[in-house]
């Protein structure tokens, strides 16, 4: 298993020289032949760029790309894939919310049951997590009860960013979404294409709040809703 990790990043200058020096020490499966790191920098207007730059990896291989102007999280990540060479995408969000720790633990589910698409799930028993916004934990788990309802699978964590698949089945999706609904988009398609072909896994999960940089709000929340709507249910489009 060769693993491409995409991570975009835009203004996060606090986070991204951490988030870079976790995922040069973690502990990869022994069935992984090789690691390359794909860092997507879009547009930021802070000192991420300069951050990126200073992380000196001593196990990986980092690559790195600047979006020339602000496209979004669902841009940068296929952007990203666009340079990959591996033959399995991670997904790994730029603001240490999600640890890389947990990314070996996503690998082994996939390769144990050879499937193709694995979401990480903030929700799950088994870890414990910090509490956090009761209000964006009730809209995640609504978006999620009702994309499962759509694809007839339980889905606990819709909006989770560890999201790990296999090139095979990414190849097979046309997708459209540039922004936050990138990841209801890729889910709900990726579901079409075969079933039984996802599991999902817990992960820590280490919430912020909009004053430590949270990214996404409350007009986003509304307009993931209407992607799960359009992709559900018009297949195609």
């Amino acid at each position: 298993m060769n693993i491409s990790v995409i991570v975009p990043v835009f203004n996060e200058e606090n986070y991204i020289l951490p988030l870079l020096e976790q995922l040069d020490t973690v502990l990869w499966p022994t069935f992984v032949k090789s690691v390359e790191i794909i860092v997507v920098n879009d547009c930021s207007s802070d000192l991420s760029a300069e951050k990126i730059a200073d992380f000196n990896p001593l196990n990986l291989v980092v690559k790195v790309i600047h979006n020339q102007q602000n496209r979004g999280k669902g841009y940068s990540v296929k952007k990203g894939i666009e340079q990959a060479l591996g033959d399995v995408f991670v997904f790994q969000d730029a603001d240490l919310e999600l640890l890389p720790a947990d990314i070996p633990s996503l690998l082994e589910a996939m390769y144990r049951f050879n499937i193709e698409f694995i979401n990480g799930s903030r929700y799950m028993p088994g870890i414990v997590r910090p509490l956090h916004s009761y209000r964006r934990y009730l809209g995640n788990r609504i978006f999620s009860i009702l994309a499962s309802f759509f694809i007839n699978l339980k889905i606990t964590d819709l909006a989770c960013g560890f999201k790990i698949i296999h090139r095979n089945l990414y190849e097979k999706l046309k997708l459209n979404e540039d922004g936050f609904g990138f990841e209801a988009e890729l889910l709900i398609k990726a579901m079409q294409v075969k079933r039984n072909n996802i599991a999902e896994v817990p992960v820590h999960y280490f919430p912020r709040n909009a004053g430590e940089g949270k990214k996404i709000r409350n007009i986003d929340g509304l307009k993931v809703f209407f992607k799960i709507i359009r992709y559900a249910l018009f297949r195609f489009s």
